[in-house]
């Protein structure tokens, strides 16, 4: 009994550090969801590694360290971007590889390469690694102009409400998608929404800015 709680524990306190990591993301600056986005994860990931060490789990920390060290080399090195797709998996942390991996690629601009890096993230686990790759497909339509498809993987993230990810950003980005369409009305919709519902947020402080700016042209 002593041992089952004191797993429990442990599982909590990984779940609490990660909850305080997102808030940390949700209420910094844009570029943690506008192309750096890898970043915010790597954040979690060496938070996640103590939690697993912690737990003894040898292969996943050695491989956490690996993806984490080939992230950091790529920058000089970009043919590391091929040993970074080799440590990629479906498991719970290597998945971590193929959106790092992705968000090097956007960098760069090619964005074709970052989508099949992103399509390999199967849904069968739909955590914050899952909508976080779910979050970069939509920015590479939105960077390529291609707004109704953005919207499309936006409106499936805001239906399916996960609990652990940052919903102020896909309703900010969404709002800015119509925005630059022309449909202020549903622009001006969404940004409310953000602004009432989230407003001790970054997103909702940009979302208040958003309606006075577009209540002035009015």
């Amino acid at each position: 009994m002593k041992k089952k709680f004191k797993k429990r524990l442990k599982g909590d306190e990984f779940i609490e550090i990660v909850n305080k990591s997102i808030h940390f993301i949700k209420t910094n600056a844009k570029q943690f969801l506008y192309g750096i986005a890898g970043l915010a994860v790597i954040f979690l990931i060496f938070l996640g590694v103590k939690f697993i060490q912690s737990k003894n789990i040898k292969k996943e920390s050695l491989l956490l360290g690996n993806i984490i060290q080939v992230t950091e080399e790529l920058q000089d090195n970009p043919d590391k971007l091929a040993e970074l797709e080799e440590l990629g998996g479906t498991g719970k942390f290597t998945r971590i590889a193929y959106i790092n991996a992705a968000v090097f690629s956007i960098e760069k601009s090619d964005f074709d390469k970052a989508m099949t890096f992103l399509e390999k993230i199967p849904e069968s686990r739909k955590d914050i690694i899952y909508y976080q790759g779910q979050h970069l497909k939509a920015r590479i339509y939105y960077m390529k102009k291609e707004y109704d498809k953005a919207l499309e993987v936006y409106q499936k993230i805001e239906e399916e409400d996960p609990a652990d990810y940052a919903l102020d950003a896909v309703l900010f980005n969404m709002a800015e998608i119509y925005e630059e369409k022309g449909e202020i009305e549903q622009a001006l919709m969404i940004y409310n929404k953000i602004k009432d519902d989230f407003p001790q947020t970054f997103y909702g402080y940009e979302a208040n800015q958003a309606v006075q700016k577009l209540e002035d042209k009015k």
